[in-house]
């Protein structure tokens, strides 16, 4: 047995029965509900307890910051992006879909919600920008995108888990 086919044979290769793929899934997930539009949580509802006023002053920065590069991304290279983005998202949903190849099932499975998020973070950008939203106005923004990404993620790990149990079931335990 040479060295690649004994490595194989003692890393699982296949990626829902991969307890590294569920953590990675969990992270990327928790990542991006935790970071609403790059500002952390945990700063948000400290600003939005009030009390302080400096924490306040720093949340909207950082939004106004991160708005105006989602903004200018859009504006600069978003068409590239898009269609980066769409051939990306075909080419693996022909890779997972047509010929079946589980790796690329795996990652449609991660990115094709995550694009939908970074679709939602450049709308939500738009409209705090268009609005100029501070205060209480601005908290709500972020409070409502965070739960829609949180929704997302819900039901993106929910569609994940039942592919996966499928696969595992329909391929089996030892392949």
């Amino acid at each position: 047995m040479d060295f690649y086919a004994r490595v194989f044979e003692v890393i699982d290769m296949r990626s829902f029965s991969n307890l590294w793929y569920w953590i990675g899934l969990a992270v990327f997930w928790s990542s991006l509900s935790y970071y609403v539009l790059g500002v952390p949580w945990d700063m948000i509802q400290r600003a939005r307890r009030g009390g302080e006023e400096r924490m306040a002053a720093d949340v909207q920065d950082l939004v106004r910051v991160n708005v105006n590069r989602l903004l200018m991304i859009g504006r600069v290279s978003g068409l590239l992006a898009l269609w980066f983005a769409a051939f990306a998202m075909t080419l693996l949903a022909i890779l997972a879909f047509w010929y079946g190849v589980e790796f690329a099932q795996a990652v449609f499975f991660i990115a094709a919600p995550g694009a939908a998020v970074g679709v939602l973070a450049v709308n939500r950008a738009h409209r705090i920008a268009n609005e100029q939203a501070v205060g209480e106005v601005l908290y709500r923004h972020l409070l409502h995108h965070r739960r829609t990404v949180q929704a997302i993620g819900m039901a993106s790990i929910f569609v994940t888990a039942m592919f996966g149990m499928y696969q595992n079931l329909a391929i089996g335990a030892w392949g």
